[in-house]
């Protein structure tokens, strides 16, 4: 499917970053309203848990999007589906900043969601298209890497614009910078395999009953919706731990502490050298394992800077678990077309969709370190299926 590019040699490296960079900013969208979930409260005198709801609803929305944005991809082609999304999503964006009503927001939000699947699975599936073979596996590496990198640029941005001037504003610096990505993609990425134009969109959702037929497939996907749950849901448990009365943070050394998971992040290009060298079942278990373990030191450590480097151990498991989970979507399903990895990522954001819930239940316990417990044992649930995978894997040219 290599030979699918169009015009000349294509620059990789060029595409690499622009995608890198796409995935980052639009899934930053996912991200935005978890340091304001507390101001929401108060701004709209509303408890918690429906503050949270902002997060879910994202989440809702794109999960659903995913189902469907793949297969019309297939149709219409990935560029045009990017494109057009990116443009819907500075629309939206840009909404956001104008309304002042709590209903309006979750609609808004829910519908950003739908518009911001137009990236993630079809960008996945073009990814493995149009790179060649030994290019693909450090591809993915890099856009997982803007995809996990969004969870901490997106609440750094949201957490700092909204202490220093009004949340509204939040809204239209992302309409902005969605309209500039757009022309970026629009401009420097090629085409990519010519889609089938007369295949009905509804032909590839046909083949999601043969995906629950793989057992392989089904462990992949428990792996997928514990992943992002519990990446969303350390940030949101420790936010509320270290402004709790035990530590007494300010918003803005919140951001400080957030920040530095971005260091974390740098172990997901690595997640295809990994695999070259063991395979991408390995790493993912390895991977899995070390944020299970970050997440207990995280229970029973009780200063503001071994939380924080914990913090970066646990961010480093899931930048390494994302690309190699991926990678192994993929393989399992070479056969389905794009469908396997469109429901990988329906399955992965679903998981986002009820991190704050799961939050708010587990502090509930009145314990934070009960609360990284559990939360490490969910996160134990992906490394148990993961174990439960049986395949003769190979390794990964890169």
């Amino acid at each position: 499917m290599n030979k699918a590019i169009t015009g000349n040699q294509a620059n990789y490296s060029l595409m690499t970053i622009i995608l890198s960079w796409s995935g980052m900013v639009v899934m930053s969208s996912l991200y935005l309203t978890i340091p304001l979930i507390s101001l929401f409260s108060d701004y709209f005198h509303i408890s918690l848990s429906k503050a949270g709801i902002t997060s879910s609803i994202f989440s809702l929305g794109f999960a659903t999007g995913c189902f469907f944005y793949g297969a019309i991809s297939e149709k219409y082609g990935r560029k045009n589906v990017i494109v057009t999304g990116l443009f819907s999503l500075s629309i939206i964006t840009l909404l956001l900043g104008m309304v002042n009503d709590f209903s309006l927001i979750l609609l808004l939000r829910g519908l950003q969601g739908l518009a911001a699947a137009t990236f993630s699975p079809v960008a996945l599936a073009y990814t493995l298209e149009v790179f060649p073979n030994d290019k693909k596996v450090g591809a993915v590496g890099f856009i997982s890497t803007g995809f996990l990198v969004a969870g901490i640029v997106g609440q750094v941005f949201s957490g700092y614009v909204s202490e220093h001037t009004h949340w509204h504003v939040i809204f239209y610096v992302l309409s902005i910078v969605y309209i500039f990505t757009a022309f970026l993609v629009l401009w420097f990425l090629p085409k990519g395999v010519a889609q089938n134009q007369t295949e009905n969109i509804w032909e590839p959702l046909k083949k999601i009953g043969t995906i629950f037929t793989n057992g392989n497939l089904i462990f992949s996907y428990m792996i997928a919706f514990v992943l992002l749950m519990s990446f969303v849901s350390m940030y949101i448990i420790l936010g509320e731990y270290l402004t709790s009365a035990s530590f007494g943070m300010s918003s803005q050394k919140l951001i400080y502490i957030r920040s530095f998971g971005i260091l974390g992040m740098i172990m997901s290009p690595f997640a295809g050298k990994l695999a070259k060298r063991f395979n991408v079942l390995f790493v993912l278990k390895i991977a899995l394992t070390l944020s299970i373990i970050a997440l207990i030191m995280m229970s029973v450590i009780s200063n503001i800077i071994g939380l924080t480097m914990i913090s970066i151990v646990f961010v480093s498991g899931i930048a390494l678990a994302v690309p190699s989970l991926v990678t192994l979507v993929g393989q399992l399903g070479w056969n389905m077309g794009g469908i396997a990895v469109s429901m990988y990522t329906v399955i992965l954001f679903a998981g986002t969709s009820v991190a704050p819930f799961i939050s708010v239940y587990f502090m509930k316990t009145g314990s934070f370190t009960v609360a990284f417990i559990l939360l490490a044992t969910t996160l134990s649930i992906g490394l148990v299926s993961a174990m439960m995978i049986k395949i003769q894997t190979k390794k990964i040219v890169n």
